[in-house]
């Protein structure tokens, strides 16, 4: 299947229990494209969790740090303002986790091998504030 945004690849995943809350929909699985870095929820997906340094190594080697990082930049790359606490919820645990969420996300946005769906940018000095204040 095709990203629906960009006709980029998708990798496939099954969203960890834990995060689910976060989810768009009723769908348990969604597919993060790789090139883009937004999400469609999808039908089915397998359970163990892909590893998501194939998109790119600024996703964090830790499976579940990776899907809560994806899950983060592909609501932020849906709407910061309609998902603002999903996604700052989503980046404390990034944090949490060990791994800076901000420059995990300026790793993203820089990487030349992606096209963002987001404005990085524009975006930058609100996460800061979400984060940070």
């Amino acid at each position: 299947m095709s990203c629906s945004e960009c006709g980029g690849e998708q990798l496939d995943f099954t969203v960890p229990e834990e995060l689910r809350e976060f989810l768009r929909g009723d769908s348990a699985h969604v597919a993060l494209c790789t090139r883009c870095l937004t999400l469609d929820p999808i039908e089915d997906a397998p359970d163990d969790l892909p590893d998501f340094t194939t998109i790119s190594d600024a996703f964090p080697n830790d499976d579940e740090t990776a899907a809560t990082l994806a899950l983060a930049v592909g609501l932020l790359a849906d709407s910061l303002t309609l998902h603002r606490a999903e996604i700052e919820s989503l980046l404390e645990r990034v944090e949490r986790a060990g791994t800076d969420p901000l420059l995990a996300i300026d790793y993203l946005a820089t990487d030349p091998n992606l096209e963002p769906a987001f404005d990085w940018e524009r975006r930058q000095v609100q996460l800061e504030q979400l984060l940070y204040e």
